[in-house]
């Protein structure tokens, strides 16, 4: 279970990071006026894109390995759950996230904050599914 226990700990840490964007990152940066507001989300998207897109990543390849090797079946579907990470992003947010990188941090407002607010409730959806992932990795390594 070599690639199994690697998938654990990537889906554990792609959560992990998830988790606290939603819970501790979103809702300090909602404290803050307009223009500090989307420049700060511009900043944390930079940082955080890449390196979750890669955990996502990363984490479908070894949750992939183990289920060929032990044919479990909670591997594949924990796998199937971290990638889904990448479809959700592109279809859904990534209109959102292209939007606020395209707005000029002087012409932050009520709109740009509104999408800011949705952008965080559809993240909440990749903390749940990273979650899911890392649920399901802990049964299978059972």
């Amino acid at each position: 279970m070599l690639f199994g226990g690697f998938a654990l700990a990537v889906a554990a840490m792609f959560t992990g990071a998830a988790f606290y964007i939603n819970f501790a990152e979103q809702p300090a940066r909602l404290t803050l006026d307009d223009r500090s507001l989307l420049e700060e989300w511009k900043l944390s998207y930079r940082a955080g894109f890449a390196m979750q897109a890669s955990l996502a990543i990363i984490g479908f390849a070894l949750g992939m390995l183990e289920w060929l090797l032990s044919q479990e079946l909670a591997w594949l579907l924990g796998a199937l759950l971290l990638i889904a990470n990448w479809p959700f992003t592109l279809l859904v947010i990534m209109p959102i996230n292209k939007t606020l990188m395209e707005t000029p941090i002087d012409h932050a407002g009520a709109q740009s904050r509104a999408l800011i607010e949705k952008w965080g409730r559809l993240h909440a959806v990749r903390t749940a599914l990273g979650a899911a992932a890392t649920a399901l990795f802990i049964w299978a390594a059972t």
